[in-house]
């Protein structure tokens, strides 16, 4: 799923309880998260949640790709990484860095309804991944 598609998605959804459920559908149809990668090193600082990502490199015609796995211990927040995911896993590093995610969010209507403290687990989330992004482009 690209971004257009997931803005597609949102906006079939006419209220914010459509997409609230919206987003925890799509948490749900994650995949299982392995249990060996609930880490500390793993685990994203500034999320009132318990958050995970996993980040992998694989070798790509475009350059290096990032695939992601993520898990959250609260329902709405791992949908947030499902949302997340779906915006960056798969991609390679130059795609997410030129990637606005938190204006994605805004568009699709899920970061004004976000508590604070949701909001700063997003963007913690969000510079994790980030991070990861110039860590490769780094190493390449």
């Amino acid at each position: 799923m690209d971004a257009e598609d997931l803005i597609a998605d949102f906006e079939l959804l006419d209220d914010w309880e459509d997409r609230y459920r919206h987003v925890i559908e799509l948490g749900r149809a994650l995949p299982p998260f392995p249990e060996a990668e609930r880490t500390e090193a793993n685990k994203v600082q500034g999320c009132a949640s318990q958050v995970w990502l996993v980040c992998r490199r694989k070798d790509g015609p475009g350059g290096t790709v990032l695939e992601f796995e993520g898990d959250s211990d609260a329902h709405i927040v791992r949908g947030l990484v499902a949302v997340l995911l779906a915006l960056t896993s798969g991609r390679t590093a130059e795609a997410i860095l030129k990637t606005d995610v938190l204006a994605i969010f805004r568009r699709i209507g899920l970061e004004g309804h976000l508590t604070p403290q949701r909001s700063n687990g997003l963007r913690s989330m969000v510079e994790r991944i980030r991070g990861f992004a110039r860590a490769a482009l780094a190493e390449a």
